[in-house]
């Protein structure tokens, strides 16, 4: 499967990075409490503004979601919990055979929870496609998932399915709606089998 990957040039701001470092060697070898949670605060508010500003993404029009929607497939957006956050509306309504909740930060915690239990994961974009007939934009993307989890018996998960993207009149997808080939019950009880022996 194709993986996109980006590389961000080496900074030219050497000594903004070395006060950096400096700073971080004097706050971690401080002795006063206050001293490490102002750092961690520090350093917590300055990694979520990078992502913030690595995640923006100019969009006015249906087919730039679509474009991006394809370049986070591509990116295995699923199996590594990495997706661009910013084509979402703060409250999404996100809804699979399972679960049914609203809030993009809370998918993406929640996407980051599932990656370290995949084992040789993938998920592959059969086709994205747009709804040209409705009054309301809507994408549709087709997949496959594949993964085994990471339990002694190492179940093998497959589902095929697709979903639906519900744009507002922002170009912000406002839901996100999974649909799966198997029912949540078939798609839990492959948590459950164990391959046969062979010989």
């Amino acid at each position: 499967m194709a993986k996109v990957c980006c590389f961000k040039g080496a900074s030219t701001t050497l000594p903004l990075h070395s006060h950096f470092q400096l700073q971080k060697h004097h706050c971690l070898n401080s002795k006063t409490p206050n001293s490490r949670k102002t750092f961690a605060i520090y350093n917590m508010e300055r990694e979520k503004k990078e992502t913030s500003q690595n995640n923006e993404f100019p969009v006015s029009s249906v087919d730039d979601v679509l474009i991006i929607i394809k370049s986070d497939y591509d990116n295995s957006y699923f199996v590594t919990g990495n997706f661009t956050s910013s084509i979402y509306a703060e409250d999404c309504i996100f809804e699979d055979p399972t679960i049914k909740f609203s809030g993009t930060e809370l998918y993406g915690r929640n996407l980051k929870l599932l990656v370290p239990f995949f084992d040789c994961a993938s998920i592959r974009l059969l086709k994205i496609e747009k709804d040209v007939e409705s009054d309301t934009n809507f994408l549709r993307a087709y997949w496959k998932l594949r993964t085994n989890l990471k339990l002694p018996w190492r179940p093998l998960i497959a589902i095929d399915g697709n979903t639906s993207y519900e744009l507002n009149e922002d170009f912000k997808i406002v839901r996100h709606v999974e649909s799966w080939n198997v029912s949540a019950l078939e798609a839990v009880s492959q948590i459950f089998k164990f391959e046969k022996s062979r010989g």
